[in-house]
């Protein structure tokens, strides 16, 4: 098989972070894609020099129709291929309706879906004439259940499944998959800053009865890109403990 190379959005800390160094572990080269400066995603990038892949990085915002096609043609001019999508980027501005405004809306929409749209837009043509490609956008089970306060993310994840499950009926007579995964409670540095009492709270609602880890989400995205998940297309990995069942 030859080597292969994983664009994946968001990659510069946190869970894109993690699902980068997962890939790595099985030779993928990396194309880090993140709006920070690359000086954020210092640790990241020499974890996966450590690691032995090529990684670079590449600074854009992923709801910039332009600035994705720019950074989808510099990858491939760098890297010559893109096997692997990730779409991993995503914000969240949580409101109640009665107090969220249009730009609370438009900015975690244009971000979290737009920019799913952007990249598979740029990216499927080379998998097309390849006739291989595996793409895996993170979704979240509040796209799937809905949760007060975050009507705007949940929209925006709600929108990944049936921006996903379109992909895969049209793009998998080339070979391309098209997965999701729908994290649950993950620990970060978010969800470590809660009360001891709020944790307990929150562990009621998981069957598991524990958070998740970055790595549970890492490895879910491991496996859909992997050839071991080449006949599974269109579907919605929850990662949530059992969480929504």
């Amino acid at each position: 098989m030859d080597k292969r190379v994983a664009l994946i959005t968001g990659a510069g800390r946190g869970i894109g972070a993690k699902i980068a160094l997962a890939l790595a572990a099985d030779n993928t080269d990396i194309a880090v894609v993140d709006y920070g400066e690359e000086s954020a995603a210092k640790e990241t990038l020499d974890a996966l020099a450590a690691a032995g892949v090529t990684a670079r990085y590449y600074r854009c915002d992923v709801s910039d129709f332009s600035a994705t096609k720019e950074v989808v043609d510099q990858i491939l001019k760098d890297f010559g291929r893109i096997d692997i999508l990730v779409n991993n980027a995503g914000i969240t501005a949580d409101k109640l309706i009665m107090r969220m405004d249009e730009a609370d809306w438009d900015r975690v929409l244009s971000i979290n879906l737009k920019g799913c749209f952007n990249m598979i837009k740029h990216v499927t043509p080379f998998m097309m004439r390849k006739r291989f490609g595996r793409i895996v956008s993170v979704s979240s089970v509040v796209g799937l259940m809905g949760n007060a306060g975050q009507a705007n993310y949940a929209a925006s994840k709600a929108g990944i499944v049936g921006l996903t499950k379109s992909v895969a009926k049209e793009f998998g007579s080339r070979n391309i998959t098209a997965n999701a995964v729908a994290p649950g409670f993950i620990r970060t540095a978010m969800t470590d800053a809660l009360t001891e009492e709020q944790k307990k709270e929150m562990y009621k609602l998981i069957p598991l009865g524990s958070l998740g880890e970055t790595d549970d989400v890492a490895n879910a995205v491991r496996f859909l890109v992997s050839d071991a998940a080449r006949y599974i297309t269109g579907v919605v990995l929850k990662v949530d403990g059992g969480m929504y069942i």
